[in-house]
């Protein structure tokens, strides 16, 4: 029934305007005070057990949330991360650049190779070894063929669809892969990473999803040297039509 349901598109679009709502208007009363009785009950056990005199001073802050029998982890960030780390640190480049990732990613791998990043919302911490440079995907602060090693993860399947400010634009996609490819050296490197689907779609407002010949139509000048495929809680070596939505990790060389 639930599989039957999945492919309702009415059904799933009430479903996720749904959980929209919920992150506006959820308040769950009963788990919420059974979470605190479990604060205060941890408390209560705290004093009654041996004081440790070097820490006598009690104040609250409770975290009501963390206390999980599993490690709650975004397995498409998990397995997208580590496939990109995995491959710079192999590569070695002098500098990367890198447009849109995420900035704890982009921080982590700068400690091992200095690292650029490039976005239009600057970050406001420092850090040896990274560096920032304000700039749009849409029209990238650099020369035609100019960057050796560049990364750009599931961040051009949301442009144009107005999820982060920008303009609504249905071509928006490819326009930030046309400036992606214009930047990169012949014999250059990039990763990238997109949704993946059985049909080219757009889940407005959240992101666009491609087909795997759809994305490397799109990077026609490029050979493939590596592609992994994450589809629910495992990565996979080849593409599958028939499991529906994933994420399609791309490690692309410009030849021409």
């Amino acid at each position: 029934m639930f599989n039957y349901c999945k492919k309702i598109k009415f059904i799933r679009n009430t479903y996720f305007i749904l959980l929209a709502i919920k992150d506006f208007i959820a308040f769950k009363p009963i788990a919420m005070f059974k979470q605190f009785l479990w604060f205060f009950k941890e408390l209560r056990l705290l004093k009654q057990l041996e004081e440790n005199k070097q820490f006598k001073k009690i104040e609250y802050y409770p975290c009501l949330l963390d206390n999980m029998s599993y490690t709650p982890i975004d397995s498409i960030y998990f397995f997208q991360d580590s496939w990109a780390a995995r491959h710079l640190f192999a590569l070695k480049p002098h500098h990367h650049y890198d447009v849109g990732s995420s900035a704890k990613t982009m921080g982590i791998l700068s400690q091992f190779v200095p690292i650029t990043m490039i976005d239009i919302r600057p970050i406001q911490l420092e850090l040896p070894n990274l560096f920032f440079k304000k700039g749009s995907i849409l029209e990238l602060p650099f020369e035609d063929n100019s960057i050796e090693s560049l990364s750009s993860l599931c961040v051009v399947e949301h442009i144009g669809l107005g999820r982060y400010g920008d303009t609504i634009d249905p071509f928006g996609s490819e326009k930030a892969i046309k400036e992606l490819k214009r930047v990169l050296k012949i014999g250059g490197i990039l990763l990238v990473s997109v949704p993946i689907d059985s049909e080219n779609k757009i889940y407005f407002n959240a992101h666009r999803a491609f087909t795997k010949a759809y994305i490397l139509e799109l990077f026609e000048e490029f050979e493939v040297m590596d592609e992994k495929y994450h589809y629910g809680m495992k990565l996979y070596d080849a593409y599958d039509n028939n499991r529906g939505f994933g994420t399609g990790l791309y490690m692309l060389k410009k030849v021409y």
